[in-house]
């Protein structure tokens, strides 16, 4: 997957380059990329799209077929986006083109990406004040994704890039079978 990344990431850094120096005079050219980005990897991710593109043929017909599949979503700079990816026979990197995109623009406003899994439904007031926590101790704006795992038993794992928190039961159960093994 690592591969993968550093294939997609020039793609995502040229269009996040792009993207701020159109928001100069475009305010809107962040979200747009975003949105374009969005479509094409939801596109590209389709079971009929990913039969047509494992089919020997033209760049050029691939590209005009995506092209004119997407309609209104892409503007002139989408467009060439499509075929220079698909010149380089990298339009199924798409989604990976998105989430790195995505990363560039948290990194640029300091928006860290928690992902918090629970035993059970956290509720609002439980999300705010571990947001509150995390971005006291990141310096940083969070954006919290929730998920249950009944699998934890109790508690929570907080996970954000290189750092995780479990304070799940599950964790500390396994904790304490790794201790005894010792």
């Amino acid at each position: 997957m690592s591969d993968l990344t550093t294939v997609a990431r020039p793609y995502a850094k040229a269009v996040f380059e792009l993207a701020i120096e159109t928001s100069k005079t475009d305010s809107q050219s962040l979200k747009r990329w975003a949105a374009t980005l969005d479509f094409l990897a939801r596109l590209v991710e389709e079971n009929k799209i990913q039969t047509f593109l494992k089919k020997p043929q033209s760049a050029l017909k691939i590209a005009e077929k995506i092209i004119e599949l997407s309609g209104d979503q892409l503007d002139k700079q989408g467009q060439n986006l499509v075929k220079i990816m698909t010149e380089n026979g990298r339009l199924i990197l798409m989604p990976i083109v998105f989430k790195e995109y995505k990363s560039l623009v948290d990194k640029h406003f300091a928006i860290a990406e928690v992902s918090i899994t629970s035993a059970f439904p956290l509720n609002q007031v439980q999300q705010q004040k571990i947001a509150q926590a995390m971005e006291k101790k990141l310096a940083q704006k969070i954006n919290l994704n929730c998920s249950v795992d009944k699998s934890l038993l109790a508690g929570i794992v907080i996970r954000t890039d290189d750092m995780v928190i479990d304070g799940s039961s599950l964790g500390q159960l396994q904790k304490l079978a790794r201790n005894l093994q010792l």
